[in-house]
């Protein structure tokens, strides 16, 4: 019974070793990273998705069908 206690807790001071070791490994390779990794890109200009949308004829079966569909997924989902 003693050596399945100290098995046990050799196995455990592994496996805790190991996760530090793992942490440490992460955030030194996090920092690497950050330094040497290529600058990121500047966001473009964000445009009202409203603009787009309005600005896009559709075609005048294609919105009832899609006024349709809207209609019976929310009757059928009310709560």
């Amino acid at each position: 019974m003693s050596q399945a206690v100290d098995l046990m807790i050799a196995g455990m001071g592994f496996v805790f070793v190991f996760l530090i070791i793992l942490v440490f490994a992460t955030l030194l390779m996090s920092k690497l990273a950050l330094r040497f990794g290529a600058p990121e890109p500047a966001a473009p200009a964000r445009t009202s998705r409203a603009k787009s949308s309005a600005s896009t004829s559709v075609d005048p079966d294609t919105a009832e069908a899609i006024k349709k569909a809207i209609a019976q997924y929310r009757s059928r989902h009310k709560k």
